[in-house]
């Protein structure tokens, strides 16, 4: 081992062990699924003892929740970006769209697999607190289309629901079908059909 590899190991042991725990358990989720994903691949991932894991989350369901609200935080921030540099309402809309296709971009261990969190919502039984956290992102994404919609439309607001609904479905259809495919071409894709839709409100 170099020099500087035993220096960014060191470094690692350095940082938090929940910070160590979520990202492990973030890569482990994503890559392989959340039932198939046990505490000693999490544990032994992040380097730390099982005792670490349960010192800052009360079980693995707690440290699932954790992680998908990170991700939730995680995608906020790239829409945040993407809204900064965004030019009024229209624009606004599709920052929401770039912000999933540069979520679609990441150098994922074992390749893109779609939204991590509705993949890790299939797997968790109705009622699940974890359901609770991916509904509430899915219904926030909807919000933030319907608040540039109705900028566009402010004596329409009817329409401003309506369309607002129409774009969050597009987006969630292209998301899945990326999944499937396994790279971001219908995520830019749909973008272009969003924009197209704006353009003739």
């Amino acid at each position: 081992m170099s020099e500087s590899d035993v220096s960014t190991a060191e470094s690692g042991r350095r940082r938090p062990a929940r910070e160590r725990l979520l990202e492990a358990a973030s890569r482990r989720f994503y890559a392989d699924g959340v039932t198939a994903t046990g505490i000693d691949t999490i544990t032994a991932e992040a380097g730390v003892a099982k005792m670490s894991l349960y010192n800052n989350f009360s079980s693995k369901a707690d440290l699932v929740r954790a992680y998908l609200d990170a991700r939730h935080e995680e995608w906020l921030g790239l829409y945040r970006a993407r809204l900064e540099h965004a030019d009024g309402p229209r624009e606004g809309v599709l920052a929401v769209f770039d912000a999933y296709a540069d979520h679609a971009a990441f150098a994922y261990a074992h390749g893109f697999r779609g939204c991590g969190l509705l993949n890790a919502a299939a797997e968790l039984p109705a009622g699940d607190e974890g359901r609770a956290v991916v509904r509430a992102h899915k219904e926030e994404v909807e919000r933030l289309i319907a608040g540039h919609v109705e900028e566009l439309l402010p004596d329409r607001p009817g329409e401003a629901r309506a369309t607002a609904e129409h774009l969050a479905f597009l987006l969630e259809g292209a998301m899945a079908r990326a999944g499937l495919e396994g790279d971001g071409d219908r995520l830019r894709h749909a973008r272009s059909l969003a924009a197209g839709l704006l353009d003739r409100l």
